[in-house]
Formats: structure tokens, sequence, C-alpha cells
């Protein structure tokens, strides 16, 4: 009977948060629904009270929650290894996380700056020197799309396996939905204009540097290649690292380090 409570008390409070980490709901007029928000900082944290720390959002991809980079690695542990606040915001399954010109509900890009970032400066101490903004796929888009927006807003940027040129699958993953057209040639300048390739001079504009991986045997790692030579060509300084892996946990895990790692050189 005892080892029966102990299993039930143990799946009870398996997913419960730690103190270190919080999970908000925010309510917004740019999106249709609540965002759920889960937010981890560095076990210090609170025994510091007079200390700010840098920040990264962590966006997901196509079909995940905020869960999912916690799904990939431990977030916590990434927080206290790094000293980094980690912000992993919603992204709604598949908003691509822009302001959609044909979904007049989903603006998610204003729900990014107008509610989300002023949420987090309110509630955490945040150094507003040293925000950082990656991503996976989807929110490898969505952090280089966003940065490329409101660059002053960070110190650096990064995308892993991103799909950073809308065109390559318009007609996947809801994106000629968001966008509103039927046809790759008659949708191309919103292809364009809400991609991060077509958006590369705002890139180039702010002289920030930023990184991008990819696994080679990723389906998007030609574009990413091809992402890197419009970097030179714009004289961005973007750091390119290739390695081993596919569109998946097992590569994403192993690369976001990269992130982290770069990050924490550019600390101001």
């Amino acid at each position: 009977m005892r080892k029966i409570l102990f299993t039930i008390f143990f799946l009870a409070t398996a997913n419960v948060i730690l103190p270190a980490q919080k999970q908000h709901i925010l309510k917004s007029v740019h999106i249709p629904v609540h965002d759920t928000v889960w937010v981890f900082t560095p076990s210090e944290y609170e025994s510091h009270p007079s200390d700010r720390y840098p920040l990264v959002y962590l966006l997901h991809g196509w079909q995940g929650s905020y869960q999912q980079w916690n799904d990939i690695i431990d977030c916590q542990c990434l927080a206290d290894r790094f000293g980094f606040i980690i912000v992993c915001p919603d992204g709604l399954i598949d908003s691509w996380y822009i302001n959609s010109p044909a979904v007049k509900q989903s603006q998610y890009a204003d729900f990014f700056f107008r509610d989300l970032m002023p949420f987090i400066a309110a509630t955490y101490r945040t150094d507003a020197e040293n925000l950082f903004i990656t991503g996976l796929s989807m929110g490898g888009h969505g952090a280089l799309y966003l940065f490329a927006q409101k660059a002053d807003f960070f110190r650096s940027a990064g995308s892993l396996s991103g799909v950073l040129d809308l065109s390559f699958c318009w007609n996947e993953y809801s994106i000629n939905d968001y966008l509103g057209i039927h046809s790759k040639k008659s949708g191309i300048k919103a292809l364009n204009a809400y991609s991060v390739k077509g958006n590369i001079n705002k890139i180039a504009g702010s002289g920030r540097e930023i990184i991008i991986t990819c696994g080679s045997s990723d389906r998007f790692y030609a574009l990413n290649n091809q992402f890197k030579q419009a970097c030179d060509e714009n004289k961005i300084k973007a750091t390119y690292i290739i390695s081993p892996g596919g569109h998946d946990y097992v590569y994403w895990k192993s690369a976001v380090g990269y992130h982290f790692d770069f990050f924490s050189k550019r600390l101001k």
C-alpha cells in the first residue's frame, strides 16, 4: 500500500514547476488565445536580489509549444550553466511569429513586442542591454525575423535549422494560410516581405552579429547555406556552424549550446 501511495505521489508531482521556474499565461488582443510562457531563472537568482541577468528568448518549431525546448534539453540546467534567464513563449502551433496579413486575429509580432517583452521586463530582473533571441525551425525563422524588425532590442540573435526563406516551402506548414496566398507566383511579394531573407537588409543595417546552425542532413541545409551566402554578400557577421544531424531533437540538443556560448561571448 505504501509503495502504491508513493507511486501516485510521484506521478502527481512529476511536472511540478521548481522554484526557479514559472509559467505565466498572458492574454492579449493581438493573438486569438492566451499564451503560456515558461520562464527559467538561474538557481542563484533569488539569492542575488540586486543582480540583473542576461536573457534568451527560445522559440519553438512548427506544431510545437512552449514546452518543446524543455523536452529537448533541460532548460533549467541551461539557465544555471550559462547564467541566463530563459523565456520559452508559445508560438501558437503555426503562427510563424509574424503579424499575419490574412489572419487578423493573429498578430504575433505585436504580441511579442507590445505584450511579452514588457511583461518580462516588468516581472524579472533582466539586463536590458543583454537580450538575445534564437529558435529552431519555425522558431529559427521567428527569431531572426523578429530581430530584423527591432534589432536595437537585442544584443544578438540566432537560428537552428531555420526556415529562413518561406518561399522554400510556401505550400506547407500553414504558410500560405497565414500569408493569404494561393500560388507561389502570386504570393512572391508576401513570401519575400515575411521571410528572414527578405529582411536581410535590416539585419545588415543593425551592425549586429548573428549565429546560424544547421545539421548536414537537414532538409533545410541548402537553404541555410544560401542564407549564409546572402549574409556574406551583405557584409553581415554571421557565425555559421554545420555539424552532423537532421531536423530533430537529437541535433537541436547538440547544437543549442553553440548559441549560448556565442551569446555569452557577446555580453556587454
